[in-house]
């Protein structure tokens, strides 16, 4: 019994690396994705669509020795229909804290390329981020869509531009992390931070980071 104990630990240990896997492999309550459509991009129609992501607090919470515990990254990667990547960036979210996003204005109004952006998919990957101490000794959390450490596990829904105008809202739906696809969002992440010139960076809203 205790042999097989810590062979089902090692293997649940081995499974939570996420992105280091070996290709085919796949974690879980890490990745979720939502669509949008219909978001007019002219500032002056009222209508947009809206992202709302939680932090639940498993990953733990903060502490007067450790205030930044228990801190996740939204990596969030933002896809024209055809599958290229428009937009992407890494938002903070703290433990039973709420990240409110503008689909047009956050998400949408910085895209690598000129091409219309009124519809697509939207892909969140739960992380940890990297952490510094500033001048002052001042712990400091980077989200950082490039680099990213798989962690459990945000929580996100999105509202939705229907037919007359009128709203719907969804929860972004889970699905299994595979090597792969960890490696091809954060690798096309990097050619826009290295090659747009400043274009394909969404933003983080009031709470956003310095990319």
């Amino acid at each position: 019994m205790a042999r097989n104990t810590a062979m089902l630990i090692a293997v649940s240990t081995f499974a939570l690396a996420g992105w280091s896997l070996p290709a085919g492999a796949q974690t879980t309550d890490v990745f979720s994705l939502n669509y949008f459509d219909n978001v007019p991009q002219e500032e002056a129609v009222a209508l947009d669509s809206t992202v709302r992501v939680t932090n639940p607090g498993t990953n733990g919470a903060p502490t007067l020795a450790n205030p930044t515990g228990g801190d996740l990254c939204a990596m969030i990667y933002v896809f024209h229909p055809d599958q290229q990547l428009a937009e992407c960036c890494g938002c903070l979210v703290s433990p039973n804290g709420l990240l409110t996003l503008s689909v047009r204005s956050d998400l949408t109004s910085n895209p690598l390329t000129s091409d219309s952006l009124d519809r697509g998919v939207i892909k969140i990957v739960s992380s940890t981020g990297t952490s510094s101490t500033d001048s002052k000794g001042m712990t400091r959390i980077k989200c950082d869509a490039t680099t990213v450490t798989p962690t459990p596990t945000l929580l996100a829904w999105g509202t939705h531009v229907q037919a007359a105008g009128a709203l719907t809202e969804t929860a972004f739906e889970r699905a299994p992390l595979s090597a792969d696809e960890m490696t091809t969002v954060t690798e096309k992440c990097g050619d826009i931070h290295d090659n747009g010139s400043g274009h394909g960076i969404c933003s983080c809203g009031a709470e956003r980071l310095a990319p």
